[in-house]
């Protein structure tokens, strides 16, 4: 006998909504219940913390490193922006980011809506993340990792997209790009998680998706003005340098943290990260001087940034001689990509997002798949150096299912808010300069 129910809207929302609260009807089942907490550990906490405000301070870091490198009349643009998408994304976090990326599991794809508005996420540990430490101080670490990752690709995009569009593509993009992709690298249940994806710190989640994302925009916004022989070099490379050494102070708490507690794996991390970005702006500096006669301070920090990025999937895996090795090779892939790929295809990624975050994340993640012990961290695999080509066939198909889905969606994202807001600006507010135009604010009152 067949029943016939009849439903208004109002009820199928309804149903839909707790439907999704609830975790999804039998893919819920096993994760209702929470494990019984485990004691804090002060030490463990006030590192934490202390790493999550590390990690904030690379938004400003960020604002400074990009703000230095594109022309005086575009600085504050940049500066704001960053400074935005702390508010914005803290906001998105708190209300529904966390809970989709980290919530209990539906079908490995994304988080359930049960710990949206933070709702369950209280002071005690949450075991299956962090079991010595506060739920919300697991929960604001990683916001601090989702409030910067939409920041690294403005970089790809910066002196020409309109604020507004700005705003409201990086909330769609966080929403509907990032948290899916922590969802399936980093929680419980995440299908890439499951098949023994490793990223420590980000360098799939962030630096491989925020620098494929940058490239999409790149391809959709087109080129500056005059690109590329009538653009300006950086207007204060002092200003690009100290953010290069905020991020790099800061990325200690990036990697360092992501150990969950103050320990040897955090120290193993810690070591690793600074090894890797010393030997990196070491060897863009040797480059630089080889090829173009001159080390350049910019090389420099652009070669620590790219090995600070390409450590960051594997600090936790990685002994220091991998870092060496992750070190050198990814300055040479990246110094390749932004001297000569880049100009070859034409397109126009004004600070190297992708070039540095994107393909420096992509050969991070791999070089995780060759170098990655068990005598670093028993919780992660063997690589391909040591006996293992398993784990570099997974990091493999991780990278490629991020680089596909970062950038189809990301190029269909920017495609509906073009359609909507538009994105560029015009030509006449181009030429005045973004500080001008969409700011009313300029960041120097005193001719040169």
């Amino acid at each position: 006998m067949t029943r016939t129910i009849r439903m208004n809207r109002g009820s199928v929302l309804m149903g839909l909504l707790t439907w999704l609260m609830s975790g999804g009807c039998a893919w819920a089942e096993g994760i209702t219940a929470v494990a019984p907490a485990t004691s804090i550990n002060s030490g463990d906490t006030a590192w934490m913390l202390m790493s999550a405000a590390l990690v904030m301070l690379m938004m400003p870091g960020l604002a400074f490193f990009y703000g230095g490198l594109v022309r005086k009349k575009n600085f504050l643009s940049i500066l704001m922006q960053c400074f935005i998408l702390m508010s914005l994304i803290t906001l998105q976090w708190v209300l529904l980011g966390y809970s989709l990326s980290f919530g209990p599991d539906i079908g490995g794809w994304i988080g359930s809506l049960r710990w949206i508005g933070l709702n369950g996420v209280g002071l005690e540990p949450y075991p299956d993340y962090a079991a010595t430490i506060p739920h919300q101080t697991f929960m604001i670490y990683q916001a601090m990792f989702a409030i910067i990752t939409p920041g690294l690709i403005l970089g790809a995009f910066a002196e020409r997209m309109k604020f507004t569009s700005f705003c409201v593509f990086s909330l769609l993009w966080a929403t509907l790009i990032y948290d899916p992709v922590a969802h399936w690298v980093w929680g419980v249940g995440g299908f890439l998680r499951n098949q023994g994806a490793l990223d420590f710190a980000g360098g799939t989640v962030v630096h491989i998706n925020a620098g494929v994302a940058a490239l999409a925009a790149a391809v959709v916004l087109g080129k500056r003005q005059g690109y590329p022989h009538h653009i300006s070099p950086p207007h204060n490379l002092p200003f690009a340098v100290l953010g290069a050494g905020l991020l790099w102070f800061g990325w200690f708490g990036f990697n360092g943290g992501s150990a969950l507690g103050a320990g040897a794996l955090a120290t193993n991390a810690f070591v690793v990260t600074h090894i890797a970005a010393a030997v990196a702006g070491l060897t863009w500096a040797v480059l630089d001087w080889f090829i173009n006669a001159h080390p350049t301070m910019l090389g420099m920090i652009t070669g620590a940034v790219a090995g600070l990025v390409a450590i960051t999937p594997a600090a936790g895996f990685v002994t220091p001689l991998g870092a060496l090795g992750i070190g050198v090779g990814v300055s040479l892939i990246c110094y390749f990509s932004v001297a000569f790929v880049k100009v070859r295809l034409g397109y126009d990624d004004s600070l190297d997002a992708f070039g540095v975050h994107g393909v420096g994340g992509i050969w991070g993640a791999l070089a995780t798949g060759l170098w990655a012990t068990q005598s670093v961290n028993s919780a992660g695999a063997n690589g391909l150096f040591y006996g293992n080509p398993a784990l570099f066939l997974v990091q493999a198909k991780t990278v490629l299912i991020t680089i596909v889905f970062s950038f189809v969606g990301t190029f269909l994202l920017l495609k509906l808010v073009d359609r909507v807001l538009g994105l560029r600006v015009s030509e006449s507010n181009e030429r005045i300069g973004l500080d001008l135009t969409e700011h009313r604010e300029a960041a120097y009152t005193l001719l040169d």
